[in-house]
């Protein structure tokens, strides 16, 4: 990429701050209203794990298109072409009732069921987000980065509650308000093609259409780090938003406005666990705030599974929500602080298609264990497969270290 001036440097800061939020603001609502909206159209568990499926399946093509093509075809361009996907996507699966067509719109659009923003946009704002910032700096702009990430997470599951207040001032049924609720989303997502189209020239690669070398060593690196991320997407596929909704639906039979209400609570714990994140990776290191919150966040997961009821379920899921997330800015970091800047591009969309991969897989094995076993048993497996994934990592890379943390 070229040099940015410090103008260029926080102007196009700023702009992917602002459709980071949005697109959050999105994923939060439809993370909280597509389980629900599906079970109140008559949907079973195995047709919301297909459509949660679908979604990521098409997250996941759209991963390996900007890995391949994103730079070559422009980070501009690209990002805004799949905002516009994703509210096209959104308006189907809205509007269309066949579960068929329901899929097809899902994957098209892209649907996060996650409930956390990790489409393929993610791949080239991590790209460019580091040119904007010196290495020492770098997880900061990224746990910032986080931070509006999930104050729009915590905002759209508080705005998927509207559904009954919609309901109640327009005198729509449920699956009308719930719709209703779904164009919202489809605005939203307009909205961020429209800011990502204002992001600056300097923002693109230097080199369109020329393969940047890669280094053995960042090789081995990427297949090692990708093979354990691996791991890592499947676990959490098995505990999407969607299915969490479900589960808190099924389980205790709370209604949009308690899960959306519950979810506000845990995105306002993971965006003040970001800021934590990067002040603790200052003192122990980028990897060991990886690990070593990761698998306290495990445990707490197998008790919301065993806890007697909602109240208690509900607190024990905001103490996990507030250490889950604080390996992601500091993931993101060490990832990008491994690799040269010429690297990054093709070392993000890799490292990024296989979690979103594994995103992608899971759920409908979820909804066929929530069907066929117990509706817990999708959390137990997701936790267990995390603390694999945390122990596989901190023994593979613990004496790997980025740039600022080299002696």
């Amino acid at each position: 990429m070229t040099g940015l001036s410090h103008g260029q440097n926080s102007s196009d800061r700023q702009i992917l701050y602002v459709a980071a939020f949005l697109r959050a603001l999105s994923t939060g609502m439809v993370g909280v209203l597509i389980g629900i909206f599906l079970a109140r159209r008559g949907f079973i568990a195995r047709d919301v794990g297909m459509v949660v499926s679908a979604g990521l399946m098409g997250a996941t093509v759209a991963s390996v298109v900007v890995t391949l093509l994103g730079d070559q075809l422009g980070r501009r361009r690209v990002l805004v072409l799949l905002a516009l996907l994703g509210a096209a996507g959104g308006l189907g699966t809205a509007i269309l009732s066949e579960l068929h067509a329901v899929v097809v719109a899902a994957f098209v659009g892209m649907v996060n069921g996650m409930g956390r923003d990790r489409g393929a946009s993610l791949i080239l704002d991590q790209v460019i987000l580091p040119a904007t910032a010196p290495d020492a700096e770098r997880t900061t702009a990224f746990a910032w980065y986080s931070v509006v990430q999930d104050v729009g997470h915590a905002l759209g599951g508080l705005i998927a509650g509207g559904t009954a207040l919609l309901r109640h001032l327009s005198g729509l049924d449920d699956v009308g308000a719930a719709r209703g609720m779904m164009l919202v989303y489809c605005v939203i997502l307009l909205a961020t093609a429209g800011i990502y189209s204002r992001l600056s020239a300097a923002t693109e690669t230097e080199a369109v259409g020329v393969k940047a070398p890669v280094s053995p060593e960042t090789k081995r690196v990427l297949w090692r780090i990708a093979s354990l991320f691996a791991v890592d997407s499947v676990a959490g596929g098995f505990l999407t938003a969607a299915l969490l909704s479900f589960y808190f639906f099924e389980r205790f039979g709370v209604s949009e406005g308690v899960v959306g209400a519950l979810f506000f609570g845990a995105r306002v714990a993971n965006a003040a666990s970001h800021l934590g994140a990067a002040w603790l990776a200052k003192r122990i290191g980028l990897l060991n705030t990886m690990v070593f919150t990761h698998i306290p966040s495990s445990l707490l997961l197998v008790t919301v599974a065993l806890a007697p009821s909602f109240p208690v379920a509900a607190c024990l899921f905001l103490l996990r929500e507030g250490l889950v997330e604080m390996d992601v800015p500091t993931r993101q970091s060490y990832v990008m602080g491994l690799v040269r800047p010429e690297e990054r591009t093709l070392v993000s969309g890799v490292t990024h298609l296989v979690r979103i991969g594994g995103w992608a897989m899971a759920p409908v094995f979820a909804g066929f264990l929530m069907q066929g076993t117990s509706i817990a048993t999708p959390l137990f497996v997701g936790a267990g497969m995390k603390i694999a994934y945390d122990v596989l990592l901190y023994a593979a890379f613990r004496r790997q270290r980025p740039p600022e943390e080299r002696g």
